[in-house]
């Protein structure tokens, strides 16, 4: 359902006609919004934890960070699936309730392989032993939701890795990612043996890891820590990147991208912290060229603060061409954040800033970016002072010699009983309609303003 990613040679002979006309209708008028689906809390869940996904069906699924009736109030999590009925009525059906022992609160959404399948993670909980004021919470886990044979039978949980810590990684973050031989890529925000990004709650700075599918059915899933990092060092101007934020995307040849939140250069306006020092990077990973030897890490910017941006809170996404595209906050005397392109030439890595957002307008943009078919980009913001509750935004390609693409607020959110902050990636389906999630707002009435929706805006 999710359209494939085109390069800006590809959409610029589109723009005359498609993008022009949409981003002029959105200016005076904006797009319909409708909240599909209300978490109530409790058994219901509440507080969606990343953005959700089609099956060929036309049903969405996600997660919740809490909520269920298997672990104490407000819950460990839950699984939904929302199914479309007459009238354009959705209804939630709990797939699954985390129970802790086999993870709980998960901190990314789900994905789909081409079975069915869904894959995510879990911040806690698992067999893994990772102690936070002296109690155990569990590192996290990996986990597959497989449907059932019949329509109507129950889904399968399968955990297929519990994180144990230390140089193992804690606390996955963020979406997983699927290579075309089934093998997942991840990241956690701590873990790897190397750091001390958190200390004394938290240790180490975060891992990129692969999990390889067994070779036989019902195998065991083998882990791979790809890359510990070891954040800024004291007295050092630069250094690694430090808590990987998910998100991560392959391009052709395997090579694997992402961001960490902070790391990178102790001098900028984002030093210390409890996260780390730094105001994070965009790294690639290398695949090694004989088996058995160390993937290799390329620094591709590492963000400064300020006008240049930092500490992005989501992944980037590729276009055909193997250009990089994010947010990040600061990047302007308005300090509302920042969308950015990475374009390889000449074995470097060149930024642009495409876009700025003013704090006070719109507020800073949490969520990772999305292409249409015609290579306009879509997202989100928290809200800022005339938007306070968030926005849904959409950007056009520029032209000329600073190359700033045209914004167009496509949606402001109004909270309860309407969304409120959202922060996760949207999806588009093949008419254009977007889809996502807000951690707060809706009609539950058991969360202090709201438990959280699935919504959909449509020009």
């Amino acid at each position: 359902m999710i359209h494939k990613e085109r390069s800006r040679q590809t959409i610029r002979p589109l723009l005359p006609v498609l993008l022009i006309l949409m981003f002029a209708s959105s200016a005076s008028a904006e797009w319909k919004e409708k909240v599909l689906y209300s978490f109530q809390g409790g058994n219901d869940g509440q507080s969606p934890a990343g953005g959700v996904v089609f099956d060929k069906a036309g049903n969405l699924y996600g997660a919740t960070y809490e909520g269920g009736s298997t672990c104490p109030s407000p819950g460990c999590g839950t699984i939904f699936q929302l199914s479309p009925g007459n009238g354009g009525t959705w209804t939630e059906t709990i797939l699954y309730e985390f129970n802790g022992n086999q993870g709980s609160f998960p901190e990314g959404g789900v994905i789909a392989d081409a079975n069915g399948n869904l894959y995510g993670t879990t911040a806690y909980g698992g067999s893994g032993i990772c102690l936070l004021f002296g109690d155990n919470v569990g590192c996290g886990v990996a986990y597959e939701l497989s449907p059932p044979a019949r329509k109507g039978g129950q889904w399968t949980y399968t955990v297929l890795y519990s994180f144990k810590g230390g140089k193992d990684g804690q606390i996955p973050q963020g979406d997983l990612t699927l290579d075309e031989a089934g093998n997942i890529y991840g990241a956690t925000l701590y873990g790897g043996g190397y750091g001390s990004c958190n200390a004394p709650y938290f240790q180490h700075c975060g891992t990129v890891f692969k999990l390889s599918a067994p070779k036989q059915k019902g195998g065991k899933w083998t882990e791979k820590v790809l890359h510990s990092f070891k954040g800024g060092a004291a007295g050092k101007k630069s250094g690694d990147g430090a808590n990987p934020n998910g998100g991560l995307v392959l391009d052709s040849t395997g090579a694997i991208y992402g961001t960490t939140y902070y790391g990178g250069n102790e001098v900028g306006e984002c030093d210390g912290g409890v996260g780390g020092t730094g105001c994070g990077i965009v790294f690639a990973f290398q695949l090694p060229k004989k088996k058995g030897d160390a993937w290799t890490e390329k620094q591709l910017h590492v963000f400064s603060g300020g006008n240049d941006g930092g500490q992005p809170s989501a992944g980037v996404i590729l276009d055909a061409e193997g250009a990089l595209y994010g947010v990040a906050g600061g990047g302007n005397a308005n300090g509302g954040g920042i969308v950015f392109r990475l374009t390889a030439a000449g074995g470097k890595w060149m930024k642009t800033m495409l876009h700025w957002f003013s704090d006070s307008d719109t507020g800073p943009p949490l969520s990772g970016l999305t292409f249409d078919p015609a290579g306009s980009l879509f997202g989100t913001t928290i809200g800022g002072d005339s938007s306070p509750k968030g926005t849904v935004f959409g950007l056009a390609a520029g032209s000329g010699r600073l190359d700033l693409w045209r914004e167009a607020g496509l949606y402001s959110f109004k909270g309860p009983p309407d969304g409120w902050h959202p922060t996760a990636s949207l999806i588009i389906d093949s008419f254009g309609a977007l889809y996502g999630t807000t951690q707060w707002g809706g009609a539950g009435q058991s969360c202090q303003g709201g438990c959280g929706t699935v919504f959909e805006v449509s020009p």
